[in-house]
């Protein structure tokens, strides 16, 4: 089985890297052990929207009186859960019509590289073939990372994947960690009434995110019911009773939890080990492999993306580096008439789904202040918007950084109603080196939360109009 292009790995990197290959003519295969659409479309971004949706639906229950309506519901955990892996499932045979419209194989089993050229595929029943390729792009992923003091057993210390499909609702949930997962995971047990409490080490949640978006969620968090605890350290678990005790160390002293179920969210280890990276010398460092800005390995004819490479770990970030791999490829095999541009990991997108949203892209204000830049900074609250106050959604406010120099757009921070829908604003704007003046002279829909970007710039430059 020769290929010229042979991926390892399905998810988000790897099949739209191998969808790419077969577009500019490539003879594609693609390798993977379980699922079609890797970790994403099965245990990640897509089934743990469909959980969130289901939370959204219930809280707005609780609040339809606010909109004129009676209306009571109480949530079924047994049927979250069957939805969430429905859309799941549909999601994953999406992949599998995309791989044969674009004729591409797909060989199940486990991939290890077996020498230069040559991938070595252990099939579910034992069974091993050698699948040789031209160029082999590694697009493994990643998994739940695990602390020395939280090792998982699947059952009481869980990481996402056993927290999406858990046999009946916990009561109670200790969630260690506040990044996306955390707080996404947080969300959706506190709205449907587990007792949520979440263990940060750092000095505030969501620790990526501009001060004042931690800030905010951190309040509406607390509001809803949510314990949050910062500067704390879980150091050690006892599940030898019902539940889990956990001791966590504290800026005031040592004190221990208890609860049903603890969810380890402290981030995410790549998929490198198993994979044959040392047959062939491939080089790693700090967890990750070392690729090129166009993802070509020490090694010629094998390339990473995703996940098990440095940057960020999401999945648009996946898909664009297989993109360019192959673009790339393609060019210096006269097959594509352009070199693609490589990426600007300052100009990528993050977006947490919990509620209120948060989406974010370029420099905080912090980073930009480091960096030397004198900066203009809009702050626009949400509870000034129209459309805001019409959904009944009044929390959280949108947050622009210009350089006050030359008008540069230099970041923007949303927390609110739907703001992951609106972030691209400013990712192509900065893409197209555009200024303030360009968005304000740009009429926006009103009423729209999009709207409230123009607002806050309005407010960095002494123009507001709503506020």
């Amino acid at each position: 089985m020769a290929y010229d292009v042979v991926v390892l790995g399905s998810g988000p990197g790897g099949y739209v890297a191998a969808i790419r290959a077969s577009q500019l003519g490539f003879k594609t295969a693609i390798v993977e052990k379980e699922s079609l659409g890797g970790i994403c479309l099965n245990w990640g971004c897509i089934p743990t929207k469909a959980l969130l949706k289901s939370a959204q639906v219930v809280n707005d229950i609780k609040h339809a009186e606010d909109f004129g309506i009676e209306a009571t519901g109480k949530p079924k955990f047994d049927a979250i859960i069957k939805r969430s892996r429905g859309v799941a499932d549909k999601m994953s045979r999406g992949v599998q019509f995309l791989m044969k419209k674009n004729k591409i194989d797909v060989v199940m089993g486990l991939g290890k590289i077996a020498g230069k050229g040559k991938i070595e595929v252990t099939a579910a029943d034992g069974k091993k073939q050698i699948v040789e390729g031209k160029h082999i792009i590694i697009a493994t992923g990643g998994r739940s990372r695990e602390l020395p003091a939280l090792k998982q057993d699947g059952k009481k210390i869980v990481g996402y994947r056993e927290a999406m499909v858990l046999p009946q609702q916990p009561k109670s949930m200790i969630v260690v960690g506040s990044g996306a997962i955390g707080v996404e995971f947080g969300y959706f047990y506190n709205s449907i009434g587990t007792k949520v409490t979440i263990v940060e080490f750092l000095p505030r949640i969501v620790p990526v995110e501009d001060e004042d978006i931690s800030k905010e969620l951190e309040k509406n968090f607390k509001k809803n019911g949510i314990d949050v605890m910062v500067n704390s350290e879980v150091t050690s678990v006892d599940t030898t009773g019902n539940g889990v005790k956990a001791k966590v160390k504290t800026p005031n002293g040592e004190v221990t939890l208890e609860a049903d179920i603890l969810l380890s969210a402290v981030g995410v280890s790549a998929n490198i080990e198993g994979i044959g990276l040392e047959t062939l010398g491939i080089k790693t460092d700090k967890g990750k492999i070392s690729v090129d800005k166009y993802y070509q390995t020490n090694v010629p004819g094998f390339y990473a993306i995703g996940d098990c490479v440095p940057g960020q770990a999401l999945a648009h970030v996946a898909s664009k580096e297989g993109i360019i791999c192959i673009e790339n490829i393609a060019f210096t095999e006269k097959k594509y008439n352009q070199r693609p541009e490589p990426i600007d990991y300052n100009n990528v997108p993050g977006c947490t789904y919990c509620s209120p949203e948060i989406a974010s892209v370029g420099y905080t204000e912090k980073q930009a202040k480091d960096a030397g830049y004198e900066v203009k900074v809009g702050k626009f609250p949400l509870s000034a918007s129209g459309k805001a106050s019409a959904a009944g959604h009044l929390e959280g406010f949108v947050k622009v950084v210009f350089d006050a120099k030359y008008g540069e757009w230099l970041g923007t921070h949303m927390i609110g109603y739907n703001v992951t829908e609106i972030i691209i604003e400013t990712v192509v704007g900065r893409k197209l080196e555009t200024t303030y003046h360009e968005i304000l002279d740009s009429i926006h829909p009103h009423p729209t939360i999009s709207e409230s970007v123009k607002d806050a710039i309005e407010v960095a430059y002494g123009e507001a109009i709503h506020l």
